[in-house]
């Protein structure tokens, strides 16, 4: 689909990851397509090429999506899902709900009167937040009856913002919810943690940020263009019997059982939203 632009979208939910992916798809070229979200915020996604709504009984009339995007909570999904349920077997539904699996995606579709839940095309994602400068990754599982275009549309929504890489195993998607969904935050936290170690250890307020973030930054775009692996890059930063090996004697005193224990907990509760 490289050069022409993306077909028309049904988009529901207007938060930060959605506007996030919208950002995107403006860029690529985006036929008119509609935005459904109540929330005042919602307006500012508004352009020529959108048009925001307040619910999808307020949809244009005749308006008739090639993919509907569902970016709302995973705890609004059976609440949202019936009145979708007409696009069934016309438009291919791209969900990036955490913990929502396809089975139960099919199954809230189903409880409304119209559509044909046994027609619904689903594509399982999961994206993350530097989506919002086109330098996320997204893991996607393509459900029973996506077609190939489908699939490929998807495949080009979901490129808008970075990277893609596709599982046959929907399984998967929970850990990876877990590792790369919620990993910014990790980063972040890492960030917000030097900075106030910084400031204990006496440093300006100004500087311990700008020190924290740079690190942060800085490391992560060595990485990102680096052939080598994250544990020989750490290797090479780390002299004998310096300080650098002093503070990774004790982080890895405890940050291998820690992280691992954090994304086993987070990966249990994408699982616990399927439920």
């Amino acid at each position: 689909m490289s050069g022409a632009m993306l077909p028309p979208l049904l988009l529901v939910g207007g938060g930060k990851m959605g506007g996030a992916m919208l950002a995107g798809w403006l860029e690529q070229g985006l036929s008119p397509s509609v935005v459904v979200d109540p929330a005042p915020a919602a307006q500012a996604l508004a352009g020529p090429a959108v048009t925001v709504v307040d619910s999808v009984s307020d949809l244009p009339p005749g308006f008739e999506p090639c993919c509907v995007v569902l970016a709302v909570k995973p705890q609004q999904a059976d609440a949202v899902l019936p009145a979708l349920a007409r696009f069934a077997g016309r438009a291919v539904f791209v969900s990036i709900m955490a913990g929502r699996g396809v089975a139960g995606l099919l199954a809230a579709l189903g409880s409304a009167s119209s559509g044909d839940p046994a027609q619904a095309a689903i594509v399982r994602a999961m994206p993350n937040t530097p989506a919002a400068i086109r330098r996320g990754i997204t893991v996607a599982f393509a459900g029973p009856g996506v077609s190939d275009g489908q699939r490929s549309l998807a495949d080009a929504l979901l490129c808008a913002v970075g990277e893609v890489a596709w599982t046959t195993d929907e399984a998967l998607i929970d850990p990876v919810t877990a590792l790369s969904g919620g990993g910014p935050a990790y980063v972040f936290l890492l960030a917000e943690l030097l900075e106030q170690v910084g400031l204990k250890q006496g440093l300006p307020a100004d500087l311990a940020r700008r020190l924290a973030r740079a690190t942060v930054a800085g490391s992560g775009a060595l990485l990102a263009v680096s052939n080598e692996d994250a544990a020989a890059l750490r290797v090479a930063v780390t002299s004998p019997n310096g300080t650098t090996e002093r503070a990774l004697a004790v982080m890895m005193a405890e940050w291998p059982d820690t992280i691992s224990r954090a994304i086993s907990a987070a990966t249990a509760r994408s699982r616990e939203l399927g439920a």
